[in-house]
């Protein structure tokens, strides 16, 4: 398996005492009174107000500026010292930000991290052993009974998908800047956007070369989102849209010109690698000699730091639970299995974009 320095040395050493492990061993089994504790201290802003305070807050004061009861905030305080995330003066009894606390306050990552699991992912774990044992999304029955996420995704309730898109968003559009020098670098007039989504590549792709033309292939409802997100916005008239449906192995890539590049960002890790393994075959079919496929991915096997690759692999219970119930995060193992069966070959790979995308240049 490859590692990367990082990942090595933390997965390949027990490093803990006994202690330490027996706390993680804890840590683990109140780990949703943990997250519902931290994520309530952020939401009443508790954190925001040890943060903004000098000296600290006695309980008392917390109580006269939050407005909950003296119970409440005793409980949350309690918890969040045993959690890590405050720490008080046992001689003047006043509580202060702890660094993790300040993290889970200000860390983006960590903020769209917390909203994602709540808002999407919370309520349906319950059933991830289900969705484990049978290759499906059981959690998903939570919003509605469709097959995976993406054909419901437009039906969410608004906060739901609110988080959803913050955090798919998040991890790719910091990731744009590199990949347009990575992608432009080639000089590509014609680009197919594979599973373009809302369409946010597509634009940064306009505005990057004013001549590039970018078709983006996806669910006829995905393509409808597409279009209301783009439209009137310049550039948007050298946007088209193919609307099929990636799964159907009869469903062929448009043949209508000549693509310079293909283009899937955080695409492949929506499906099986059988499933992948069609998808890349089907693109081979209509790339040439000087065509070039580029693959996006957090591949978590990569990653520079730990801390990266474990919220890469818990990323993997949503699409077992939440999304589809048979893709993951893969690592580049994986990814080079898949590419090798379609026909294709990694012919270079840029790592550490953005919040840890790599992209993986593919040609027959």
């Amino acid at each position: 398996m490859h590692l990367s320095p990082a990942l090595e040395e933390r997965y390949t050493q027990e490093k803990m005492s006994a202690p330490e492990a027996q706390r993680l061993a804890q840590f683990i089994a109140w780990g949703p009174m943990v997250f519902q504790v931290s994520r309530l201290m952020v939401k009443f802003g508790i954190l925001d107000l040890l943060r903004d305070s000098n000296e600290g807050l006695t309980r008392a004061e917390l109580v006269e500026k939050t407005s909950l009861s003296d119970y409440a905030v005793k409980v949350l305080l309690e918890g969040s010292l045993s959690i890590g995330t405050v720490l008080v003066n046992p001689q003047t009894d006043r509580y202060s930000l702890s660094k993790a606390g300040w993290f889970l306050l200000t860390d983006a990552s960590t903020r769209v991290n917390m909203n994602f699991n709540q808002d999407v992912n919370y309520e349906g774990l319950f059933r991830l052993e289900e969705a484990l044992k049978e290759g499906k999304p059981a959690g998903l029955s939570h919003f509605g009974s469709w097959p995976t996420v993406y054909e419901g995704l437009s039906q969410l309730p608004a906060q739901v998908q609110k988080s959803w898109f913050d955090f798919d968003h998040f991890y790719s559009d910091a990731s744009f800047p590199s990949a347009l020098q990575v992608v432009f670098g080639y000089h590509p007039r014609t680009l197919l956007d594979v599973g373009g989504n809302t369409g946010k590549w597509a634009m940064q792709c306009v505005n990057f070369d004013p001549k590039v033309e970018v078709t983006i292939v996806d669910l006829p409802q995905q393509l409808e989102m597409m279009r209301k997100q783009t439209q009137g916005k310049p550039g948007a008239d050298r946007i088209s849209g193919y609307g099929m449906n990636l799964l159907d192995p009869a469903n062929a890539f448009p043949t209508d010109r000549h693509y310079d590049i293909l283009w899937m960002s955080q695409f492949l890790d929506c499906f099986s690698m059988d499933e992948i393994i069609s998808i890349l075959s089907r693109a081979a079919r209509i790339m040439d000699g000087e065509s070039r496929l580029c693959i996006m991915e957090t591949l978590w096997d990569r990653q520079k730091y730990e801390t990266s690759a474990l919220c890469l692999t818990m990323t993997s219970v949503y699409f077992t639970d939440i999304a589809n119930g048979n893709s993951k995060m893969y690592n580049t193992e994986d990814m080079e299995t898949c590419i090798k069966a379609a026909g294709l070959h990694i012919d270079e790979i840029h790592d550490h974009l953005g919040h840890g995308h790599s992209i993986l240049v593919c040609k027959k």
